[in-house]
């Protein structure tokens, strides 16, 4: 079973807005053995839809399109799927009390009569009430294909998606069972990590596949099983893993459950009652965001000191003049001092330092763009490690907050 997502807006085509919501449905569609051939993004053009709409029917048995049901007149969507379907459009009383109900609570003005037009469909679609909005749902069939056309705004189209549109197709048909597995490495390339499982790859059964989603300093692994037989696929996803996992032991950070490392390694901290504070030189505070970006953070993450400037490193972090002078201020022993003096600020029991030359000049440094500096610093100990992480700013900056968070976990793993 496969289908094709459409969304409809010149908004999308020129950049203006991100369309987050393909991802959003391919996720709910996957969950329940729906595979997504295609995606494709059309204008707000009667022609192009169209023919976007013959296309997806050859190759899809479910096709779903957001957009393009609002009510000015560049909202053409239900007009061109009327005339796809050799159809008329109608006005539903159920939408129109909707509409209404939605005025009076909301809004309190009167309708505009391209208001009351949105309770126009197509009269051999069946309405999916939408309750969030006066954009309706509709479902229409043709030649044993579904066509679903949904609002484009994200919180109306994913409030159908899952009170009308899964639960409608899981009663229509009967889907494969579809398990993912993503595990999480750092510190080994793609092509090395691929080269060192190559005959694991090679021997796994015909109904998993493996993918590689490189990042930079990490790759996730997703292994996907698909089958219709539920306990052959658990049974067989358990299999590959626990003998996946000895291959990758020693670069392996842990299961990606809609998790992030950092999220991860927060989750790790909070379990073990232990706290962290950051100083950031190069990466401008961008662990602390990440940090900070969690629910619940404040149950582990204390503050931080993003100490761009020299001086900054002296004044608050206490870090020596001298030292600084002997050394630079890019340096393994500038790094653990960061460390060090974070930990005192804010009485924790880790921290992240960092140190280096993003680029794209020397700055206060003879040290070489892209040379950084990572120091993990506990009531203990201290140590640092030094990084070349290339010449672009950006990536340099990426590549360090994602060692950093390598480097914490296997620090609290030591624990």
């Amino acid at each position: 079973m496969q289908a094709e997502i459409i969304t409809i807006g010149d908004e999308i085509l020129i950049g203006q807005i991100v369309d987050t919501n393909s991802a959003y449905i391919s996720k709910q569609l996957n969950k329940i053995g729906v595979s997504v051939y295609q995606i494709t993004s059309v204008q707000d053009d009667n022609e192009h839809i169209l023919k976007s709409l013959y296309e997806a029917e050859e190759n899809a048995n479910i096709i779903i399109i957001t957009g393009g049901l609002g009510p000015t007149k560049d909202d053409i969507t239900k007009r061109t799927l009327a005339e796809y379907f050799d159809d008329t459009l109608v006005q539903s009383d159920a939408v129109l009390k909707n509409i209404e109900h939605l005025w009076e609570t909301y809004i309190k003005k009167p309708l505009a009569q391209v208001n009351i037009d949105q309770a126009l469909v197509p009269s051999k679609s069946e309405v999916l009430m939408n309750k969030f909005g006066s954009a309706p749902g509709m479902w229409l069939e043709k030649n044993d294909k579904v066509f679903i056309s949904l609002p484009g705004v994200p919180y109306e189209m994913k409030a159908l998606m899952e009170q009308e549109v899964v639960p409608r197709l899981r009663k229509a048909y009967k889907f494969p069972f579809i398990k993912h597995t993503t595990l999480l490495t750092y510190g080994l390339g793609e092509s090395s990590l691929a080269e060192r499982i190559e005959d694991w790859e090679d021997n796994l059964p015909n109904f998993m596949k493996l993918a590689y989603l490189p990042g930079l300093g990490r790759v996730r692994l997703r292994l996907s099983a698909k089958a219709m037989d539920k306990d052959l696929v658990k049974t067989e996803m358990q299999k590959q893993v626990e003998t996946l996992l000895p291959q990758i032991q020693d670069i392996f950070a842990g299961f990606e459950t809609d998790d992030s490392l950092e999220a991860i390694v927060g989750k790790q901290l909070t379990h073990l009652g232990k706290t962290l504070a950051t100083a950031e030189s190069c990466t401008g505070g961008k662990i602390a965001e990440s940090f900070t970006a969690i629910p619940g953070a404040s149950n582990y993450f204390k503050g931080s000191v993003v100490s761009y400037a020299t001086e900054a490193k002296v004044d608050v972090l206490h870090v020596s003049e001298a030292l600084i002078k002997k050394h630079s201020v890019v340096s393994q022993e500038v790094a653990e001092a960061m460390a060090m003096g974070a930990l005192k600020l804010f009485k924790t029991d880790y921290a992240i330092a960092t140190t280096g030359n993003a680029g794209p000049d020397k700055g206060d440094s003879d040290a070489e763009v892209g040379t950084v500096f990572i120091a993990i610093a506990n009531k203990d100990a201290v140590y640092s490690e030094e990084f070349n992480f290339g010449n672009h700013r950006k990536k340099v900056i990426r590549k360090a907050v994602n060692k950093a968070f390598e480097m914490l976990q296997k620090e609290i793993l030591k624990k």
